[in-house]
């Protein structure tokens, strides 16, 4: 699938881009990886991992998915895009929303135009479960790039690029996220907590990135692809981060849920069941729908959330894959 293609990541200095590059290359031989992003720093740090002398296939595109320009010119013979650029934070993106939108909303529709016109094969958008019924800007701004992706094959053309989404939840230890803050608090010897309640929905970077390949290799155009994963509750990753720390609850963050949702009752009614992920269905897809044998759909009114979730982490289970 992706031997002998050219590649590239938006935002691929992140957390997603450097699992990406790190596992296509040992599993394939691109013609070319290409590393899209703004920060030229971080592009230097890769850089030092991930040299692009030689015989490398990796090549470093310092643009920002702000500027369709640059996107078109770095789409150049471009076959397969992974869309990962994005404002991620959710008090970030409360307090700056237009910010937000130029680069949740914008950059999508500029990497999709650029996509187009430059006759990419398939793009594949990176989305979050804060997407299903959003509460905050990020979780609304993820949602339109959504609507923006699956619509955009509306847009294409016989042989032309075809477009789809992953949606998963929370990534184990990524930059930002609670695993990082708790370890840093832990050497205070307090850890503050939004609401013991919250439950989410959780991912490995390495489990991630194999999901998303694995959706290009199946994507038709149209679907939204949402793996089968576990949930853990916040006061299990407490216990096991730091157990002997004091606890201060500092009460639900703007734009927070309690709980999250990776497929709502409306999406339910056409969404396909798979042994180890659901495919949201949409226009763009139906055709499609014979590649999905053994499928089934869901019942009427099920609603994958995190807190109702049968796929629950313990204790001696998230320990090992916060390791």
């Amino acid at each position: 699938m992706m031997n002998n293609t050219t590649v590239l990541v938006t935002g691929g200095t992140g957390s997603f881009g450097h699992k990406f590059t790190e596992i296509v290359l040992e599993q394939f031989q691109p013609k070319k990886l290409i590393i899209f992003s703004r920060d030229e720093l971080k592009q230097h740090e890769m850089r030092l991992l991930y040299p692009d002398t030689g015989d490398s296939p990796i090549r470093y595109f310092i643009g920002d998915v702000r500027d369709k320009d640059r996107l078109y010119r770095a789409f150049q013979g471009v076959d397969v895009v992974v869309h990962a650029a994005a404002l991620k934070q959710v008090p970030a993106c409360e307090y700056n929303p237009f910010e937000a939108v130029q680069t949740n909303v914008i950059g999508a529709r500029n990497v999709i135009d650029a996509a187009l016109d430059q006759g990419v094969k398939k793009v594949i958008g990176i989305s979050t479960d804060k997407a299903v019924n959003p509460v905050n800007t990020y979780g609304a701004t993820k949602l339109c790039a959504e609507k923006l992706f699956v619509n955009g094959n509306f847009y294409s053309y016989s042989g032309g690029p075809r477009f789809s989404c992953s949606r998963y939840g929370n990534v184990v230890n990524s930059r930002g996220s609670v695993v990082p803050i708790f370890k840093e608090q832990r050497n205070n010897g307090v850890l503050t907590i939004t609401d013991a309640r919250m439950t989410r929905f959780v991912i490995t970077l390495k489990q991630g990135v194999e999901f998303v390949i694995k959706c290009i290799g199946e994507m038709s155009g149209g679907e939204i692809f949402v793996p089968k994963i576990p949930t853990m509750g916040i006061m299990d990753v407490a216990n096991v981060i730091a157990p002997d720390c004091e606890i201060s609850y500092i009460g639900i963050r703007p734009g927070e849920k309690l709980h999250e949702v990776l497929i709502s009752e409306d999406e339910a009614r056409y969404t396909l069941e798979r042994d180890d992920m659901y495919v949201v269905q949409t226009p763009q897809a139906s055709s499609h729908l014979d590649r999905y044998e053994q499928a089934k759909q869901l019942e009427d009114g099920f609603r994958y959330a995190s807190d109702t979730n049968t796929q629950r982490i313990d204790g001696t289970a998230l320990e090992a894959l916060l390791q």
